[in-house]
C-alpha cells in the first residue's frame, strides 16, 4: 500500500450484535467504494460491553476487508496512553468511525490521532462541538441537536436494513426435500437465555413436529458459542429447566460425512440442524418463521423481514442479568446479584414495554412477545396459526419490510466519512 495514498479507518465498538449488524456491512460498503480512491486499512478496536462472550476479536477477524483487531482488554490503556496493544503505527491520515460503545471514546481517540470524529447514532448524540460530523438513523435526531451543529448531521437510515441483501437461494450444505417448511431458532448466545432459550425451543419444536412432520428445524449457531456448550443447555443432567419443560432434552451429534450439517437430536428422533457458517442471513432468509429470544438477533430478522415469535420466559427471574448500565451492574453483583436481579426482572416485565426491535422501532407490538412462564403448547398453538394460515405470516412480513426501510445506509456513511476525510485534507 503507498504511504501517499494510504488511509487508516479506525472503527470503534463494542458488542457481538454491532459487529455483526454495523461492521461487517460498513465495512463492505467502504471497500466497494474507496477502493479505487484510495488504499484503505481498517482497524477495529473493541471497549468493554456488558453483552460480550468473549470471542469478539474472533468474529471481528473474520469479517472482509477487516485489517487488524484489538480485544477490549486492552481498550484502555489504548483510551488514556494512545498506545495499542501490539504498538500499531498510524497513518498520516486517517479518520474515526464510531459503531457502538460510549460516544466520548471517539472523542478522545480523535484529537489524540489528529483524526475526523465521525459517529453513527440511533437514540441521542452528544459531545456536538467536539465531533465533525453525525451519520443518524433518523431526522428526529438532527431536530434534537443544537441549532448551531444541525449542519454536521446527515441522515442515512438503518443500517441493519442492509442485512436484507440475503440470497434467495438455498445455501450451500443446506439441503432441503420439497414441500419442507424450515424454521429458524435463535435461542441466544448467552447462559442467561440459553438456560433457557434452548430446553424452551426444542419442547416447542418436538410439538410442531407432531403436527407437521414435513418441518425442519435448524439453529444458527452464534460464532461466539461452541456446539458442545449449546448442547448442554439442552441435557437435563446440566439444565434443570428441561424437566420443568416435560424433560424433553436432546444430544449432539456430530456428522460423519464433510457434508453433513451436526445436529441435536431428542430421544424421540426430532434433529435440529446446527448451523455454524456467520453471517446465517442466507439460511435465514429460507426460514417460514422464527423462534427467537430477545437481542440484536430480532433486528436482523426484522431487517430480513422473517416473521417471528419473540420468547421471553421467566422460569428464573433471577438468571436474567443481561441488562444495561446500573441495572446490569447490579444484578452482577457477587452473592446479592440473584436477589438484585429478580427484582430489576419484576420491574421491568411489570411495564409491559417493548423487546423486540421491530416493535421498539414501530412503537407497537408488530410480531408478538410472549412473557412468563411459557407454555410449550401454546407457543406451538400460535406457531401452527402461522404455517396453517399464511395470510397472518405474510402480512406480518409486509409489515416488517415497511418498518424496516431502504437499504443504502452502509454506502451513504462510506460516502460521509470521504467526504469528511476530504475536508480535513483541505
Amino acid at each position: 500500500m503507498s504511504q501517499t495514498n494510504a488511509v487508516d479507518v479506525l472503527i470503534l465498538t463494542n458488542g457481538p450484535g454491532e459487529l455483526s449488524t454495523w461492521v461487517r456491512p460498513v465495512v463492505a460498503a467502504l471497500k466497494s467504494q474507496w477502493s479505487s480512491k484510495l488504499g484503505i486499512r481498517v482497524s477495529v478496536i473493541l471497549s468493554p460491553c456488558p453483552h460480550a462472550t468473549g470471542r469478539e476479536v474472533e468474529v471481528a477477524r473474520a469479517i472482509p476487508g477487516v485489517n487488524r483487531v484489538q480485544s477490549a482488554k486492552a481498550f484502555f490503556p489504548f483510551l488514556l496512553w494512545g498506545k495499542t496493544a501490539d504498538n500499531w503505527n498510524w497513518f498520516e491520515r486517517g479518520i474515526v468511525l464510531f459503531l457502538g460503545g460510549d460516544q466520548f471514546f471517539p472523542v478522545v481517540i480523535g484529537k489524540r490521532l489528529g483524526y475526523p470524529i465521525v459517529i453513527y447514532a440511533e437514540w441521542e448524540t452528544r459531545w456536538h462541538s467536539w465531533v465533525d460530523h453525525f451519520v443518524v438513523m433518523n431526522a428526529d435526531l438532527t431536530l434534537k441537536a443544537p441549532q448551531t451543529h444541525r449542519h454536521k448531521f446527515t441522515t442515512v437510515g438503518d443500517i441493519m436494513a442492509d442485512s436484507q441483501i440475503a440470497l434467495n437461494t438455498q445455501p450451500l450444505g443446506l439441503t432441503l426435500d420439497p414441500g419442507t417448511e424450515l424454521i429458524g431458532i435463535l435461542p441466544g448466545s448467552k447462559r442467561a437465555k440459553l438456560m433457557q432459550g434452548v430446553p424452551l425451543t426444542i419442547a416447542i419444536a418436538q410439538r410442531l413436529r407432531e403436527k407437521r412432520p414435513n418441518t425442519q428445524f435448524i439453529i444458527p449457531v452464534a460464532p461466539t458459542l461452541d456446539l458442545e456448550t449449546l448442547a448442554r443447555y439442552a441435557d437435563p443432567k446440566h439444565n434443570p429447566i428441561v424437566k420443568k419443560l416435560g424433560g424433553v432434552g436432546a444430544k449432539l451429534v456430530l456428522p460423519s460425512l464433510p457434508d453433513e450439517l451436526p445436529y441435536l437430536e431428542t430421544e424421540e428422533g426430532l434433529k435440529l440442524l446446527l448451523w455454524t457458517q456467520f453471517p446465517a442471513y442466507d439460511v435465514l432468509s429460507q426460514c417460514t418463521l422464527c423462534l427467537t429470544t430477545v437481542g440484536a438477533n430480532t433486528a436482523e430478522l426484522g431487517a430480513l423481514a422473517i416473521p417471528m415469535i419473540v420468547l421471553l420466559p421467566t422460569y428464573q427471574l433471577d438468571a436474567m442479568r443481561a441488562w444495561d448500565g446500573i441495572p446490569g451492574a447490579l444484578a452482577n453483583l457477587p452473592i446479592l446479584g440473584g436477589s438484585f436481579a429478580r427484582v430489576i426482572n419484576w420491574l421491568v416485565l411489570r411495564k409491559k414495554r417493548l423487546f423486540a426491535w421491530p416493535n421498539i422501532w414501530a412503537k407497537e407490538e408488530v410480531v408478538p412477545e410472549l412473557v412468563g412462564n411459557l407454555e410449550p403448547e401454546a407457543v406451538a398453538k400460535l406457531a401452527l396459526e402461522w404455517l396453517e394460515y399464511p395470510d397472518q405470516r405474510l402480512a406480518i412480513r409486509s409489515r416488517l419490510q415497511a418498518i424496516r426501510g431502504t437499504p443504502g445506509a452502509s454506502k451513504k456513511i462510506a460516502s460521509v466519512l470521504l467526504e469528511q476525510l476530504q475536508q480535513s485534507n483541505g
